[in-house]
């Protein structure tokens, strides 16, 4: 007696790694994109602290602080294209390859930020170059978080792809608490040394840290499910083109559903920052060892929210996070004013912590479940991009023209907030929970 083309037994686990070689891929997802999220943070934390007093300083201090996160925005700006190229080449080529290519780009437009001439020195390139340099961070980031969050999902056992995905994401804080310590180590020095040259340091480290991310990305085997649909006929020959036509759809959810834990992100890990030390409520040294703290937590958070979303599903999850915004930004902003050292981190703690890591966490399965293999690094990385620059990169800009229209209140922000989550929680609401989809059956 014979059963119709059964699933050979070898199959499934050919896509599924071993303990050990797991870990590896864990460690490699972790890791390489901590490094890549150094530097971009790392940008992000000098931009409200540094870049207004260095490359601006002649354009009066609120407006030098716009131009400077007008900078910030660059990069987020440049994240979709990031996510275009490296998601078409990720899906032509492979995962792996291209987490080499972003490390290495990220760490030279880091290390030559460093080494970038004052306005005082070359005049008005300086800002030019410090925005095109911002740029090419935004490329290599862009399509970063894509490969390394597949590598480790498309590796995994169905029940833990959420837990496996996350590892991409805690990077991030990982990376940015690094940074914001390493920052915060340089802001020890008197403030005139430190505006002259101890906030370079930190950008030079980045070519250490890109060579450890390369021995042990190089380590990493190539994503198995990749390489099966690449050597069949079923390979996209233009993975971006068939996002935008058969999966439109799954394109406006992932960005819809993204922007939520991008907001937390771009109003708590950046511009409250500068909003703590503009206010004079914490010395810049104090408020980045208190962003320190709130990472480590966020890094917790969202090895809960991952975990609890491979049990009861990844949309119950994330919208618990975006009801959580919206019931705590009056209370998190409101904090945030008080002035405070506790309250400071608080603050940061429910909106960068429990918000972020609860509306993020399960984010890169619950993206990844909504592609196909062979389009898979192109939509979840432009979707995921796309949604960083809605949401991140323009809210520290956002936040400081709505204190300046509310005369210097919180409650315009506040509402911005809630309504950039209401529309995430809509987005999540008209899609479909995709924990229990086999990877070889999603589209």
């Amino acid at each position: 007696m014979t059963t119709a083309n059964p699933t050979p037994p070898t199959q499934a686990t050919a896509a599924t790694a071993g303990p050990r070689e797991m870990r590896r891929i864990l460690a490699s997802s972790f890791i390489g994109t901590a490094i890549e999220y150094y530097d971009f943070v790392l940008y992000a934390t000098a931009a409200s602290i540094v870049f207004d007093q260095v490359f601006f300083t002649g354009a009066g201090e609120g407006v030098a602080q716009l131009l400077s996160f007008g900078t910030l925005a660059a990069g987020y700006l440049a994240r979709p294209l990031g996510g275009v190229v490296f998601g078409h080449l990720g899906d032509r080529l492979g995962r792996k390859s291209m987490l080499i290519v972003t490390l290495v780009l990220m760490g030279a437009a880091s290390v030559l930020i460093g080494l970038l001439p004052t306005p005082a020195q070359i005049g008005v390139a300086a800002p030019l170059l410090l925005v095109t340099l911002r740029i090419l961070q935004g490329v290599a980031v862009g399509g970063e978080w894509g490969g390394a969050m597949l590598l480790a999902f498309e590796r995994a056992q169905k029940s833990k792809r959420g837990f496996a995905a996350s590892f991409a994401y805690m990077g991030a804080p990982a990376g940015a608490i690094v940074a914001t310590l390493v920052l915060s180590a340089a802001s020890t020095l008197p403030r005139a040394d430190f505006l002259a040259w101890g906030w370079r340091i930190p950008f030079l480290l980045s070519a250490v840290l890109v060579l450890v991310g390369l021995v042990i990305r190089l380590k990493v085997a190539e994503s198995a499910v990749f390489t099966e649909v690449a050597g069949q006929a079923r390979a996209a020959r233009a993975p971006v083109v068939e996002v935008f036509t058969r999966y439109r759809r799954s394109f406006l959810i992932s960005v819809g559903t993204g922007i939520a834990g991008q907001a937390a992100q771009g109003l708590m890990g950046a511009w409250a920052i500068s909003y703590a030390v503009r206010q004079a409520i914490l010395s810049p040294t104090s408020v980045l060892n208190v962003k320190a703290l709130a990472g480590v937590c966020t890094i917790v958070m969202i090895i809960v929210a991952a975990r609890l979303s491979d049990q009861i599903g990844r949309k119950r999850v994330m919208l618990g996070g975006m009801v959580g915004a919206a019931v705590l930004a009056f209370p998190i902003l409101h904090l945030l004013e008080s002035g405070q050292t506790w309250a400071v981190f608080l603050a940061l703690f429910l909106g960068l912590s429990v918000v972020q890591g609860f509306t993020a966490g399960p984010y890169g399965a619950f993206a990844a479940e909504l592609y196909p293999t062979r389009i898979r690094y192109s939509g979840t990385s432009i979707g995921y991009q796309t949604a960083s620059t809605l949401g991140a990169g323009f809210m520290p800009m956002l936040a400081t023209g709505l204190v300046l229209a509310a005369g210097g209140s919180l409650w315009l922000v506040a509402v911005a907030w809630i309504t950039l989550s209401a529309i995430s929680a809509i987005a999540l609401l008209a899609a479909q929970e995709g924990k229990d989809k086999e990877i070889r059956e999603i589209g």
